[in-house]
């Protein structure tokens, strides 16, 4: 990882005894664009003022254009400049705001100021809030004013209203406000005090997103280690981070999310976070549109002439006797946006498939109906960048049409699997999953693919395929953590 250096307008604010890290100047800063050339410096902006074309927030725009990390950024400055460029975050703020002290045993009745530096709270009991507000603005000083409300009733209490966020700085600090914002930036930044005589500084850091309770992840905690230890070797720190850890995203400088993604939980909010910082990430928001919705994918194959099953779309109970028709039985029906084979069944005569349709469209207004191609193994191709990773055979659980067979226990059985190098794949399964992976994007995709009567189809792209040590690694080894960690420095480099 890179230096922190902190920027200051006078030496006097903030000493260089005070801190492991580089102080220089804000106008050193400006004068010597090849102070830091070959390096990534984060940069933490103390200046007297972030007032629009003041020194401080000049160095904050010149820093973005030098491809170096800043905080607070240049447009964080302007958001912060009125009510009305920061209104739209006030909603979610001041939920949090109320939910902290209403867990107090006595909440403010009077109004007051909190002090935020970085994610901490001079009043610890608002901390939740702080990393709220540091994940939207990226402030190292913030100062939040805080109302009550009047209007409460029945004994509940009163709620709170923020007044105003503003920008402190630190030469209008207080003495225990210095100690407190020292603190702060001592915990911030602690992840990266290392002694060089202790571990070389990694040229980059990589979060893994990961949910240690998940049942079906898509790769073991084991096998993260295992990539870990391939990224150290090239000079990468991988750490691993849980959804509580959104606030830590900008420590990093890209992102892997290794837990089942969903457009309506906390995986695609980490997905759209990375790629609004600018940081590569697997899986990339627009990747995980694409792929978690079934229908979608279909269009998008059809479309572009990618063999599929032939499929429908089921829109009302109506529809059932034309895709019987259409489809024949046993027939395979999908909710758009399942995963690991759930949201998948089969029907086998037209009274289950009524039984089934009913039961899906309590939660869905759009079925996908499809042919069912029964066959003993379905091919995955996996592909990085454009080109093929791995590939492997993974059988039908045994006495069951599925890969993965979920038991209403909450359990699954899955067959076995086979893994094979590229080229010893038959090359059409390989070409059909590089046109199907293409056509979502240019991040990682596991897409699965039946042969039947000598053809090949495939049945969908999968934005989060399984990564695991001794499967999908089995051809490769660790040249396939190595070439997704290239993945990763490619693109920061560039």
């Amino acid at each position: 990882m890179t230096q922190w250096v902190i920027l200051v307008e006078n030496p006097k604010d903030f000493p260089n005894a005070e801190t492991p890290h580089k102080v220089i100047t804000t106008r050193d800063y400006l004068s010597r664009a090849q102070l830091f050339a070959g390096a990534r410096p984060n940069l933490i902006n103390l200046a007297r003022s972030y007032n629009y074309q003041s020194e401080g927030y000049y160095c904050s725009l010149l820093a973005e254009a030098r491809g170096q990390r800043i905080l607070p950024s240049a447009e964080s400055m302007l958001e912060l400049g009125g009510r009305l460029l920061y209104a739209h975050a006030l909603p979610d703020l001041e939920d949090v705001l109320n939910k902290c002290a209403h867990r107090l045993d006595h909440p403010p009745t009077e109004a007051f100021d909190l002090l935020i530096c970085f994610n901490a709270a001079n009043l610890p009991d608002y901390d939740r809030l702080a990393r709220e507000i540091f994940d939207w603005f990226r402030y190292p000083i913030i100062e939040v004013s805080i109302e009550v409300a009047s209007g409460s009733a029945d004994g509940e209490p009163a709620l709170l209203k923020i007044k105003r966020i503003r920008a402190r700085t630190i030469d209008k600090l207080e003495d225990d406000e210095i100690t407190f914002l020292h603190d702060s930036l001592r915990n911030h930044t602690k992840r990266e005090w290392r002694s060089p005589k202790q571990k070389t500084p990694a040229d980059w850091s990589l979060a893994v997103l990961y949910d240690p309770k998940e049942d079906l992840p898509p790769s073991s905690f084991d096998t993260l280690k295992r990539f870990a230890r391939v990224a150290a070797k090239m000079n990468i720190d991988v750490e691993p981070i849980t959804k509580k850890d959104m606030n830590r995203l900008v420590e990093f400088d890209a992102l892997f999310i290794r837990e089942t993604t969903s457009i309506n939980n906390h995986t695609y909010q980490f997905a759209r976070r990375a790629a609004q910082e600018g940081m590569p990430v697997i899986d990339d928001p627009v990747s995980m549109i694409r792929c978690t919705n079934k229908i979608y994918l279909n269009e998008l194959l059809s479309a572009n002439d990618v063999a599929t099953p032939k499929t429908m779309m089921i829109t009302h109970p109506k529809d059932i006797e034309q895709a019987v028709e259409f489809l024949g039985l046993p027939m395979v029906v999908k909710i758009p946006d399942g995963s690991f084979s759930r949201g998948v069944h089969k029907a086998d005569s037209l009274a289950k498939l009524r039984k089934l349709i009913d039961q899906m469209f309590e939660d869905t207004d759009l079925i996908l109906a499809q042919e069912f191609m029964p066959t003993e193994l379905d091919w995955r191709v996996g592909v990085l960048g454009g080109e093929p990773l791995f590939a492997c055979q993974y059988f039908m659980a045994k006495k069951h049409w599925q890969i993965i067979q979920h038991k209403p226990d909450g359990s699954a059985i899955a067959g076995g699997f086979k893994t094979f190098a590229v080229e010893d794949t038959p090359p059409h399964i390989i070409d059909i999953g590089l046109r199907a992976a293409n056509l979502i994007g240019s991040g990682l995709y596991g897409v699965d693919i039946k042969e039947n009567g000598g053809g090949a189809y495939v049945i969908e792209v999968n934005d989060n395929p399984n990564l695991d040590h001794g499967v999908e690694d089995a051809a490769l080894k660790d040249e396939l953590w190595a070439r997704l960690v290239r993945w990763f420095v490619t693109r920061l480099e560039q």
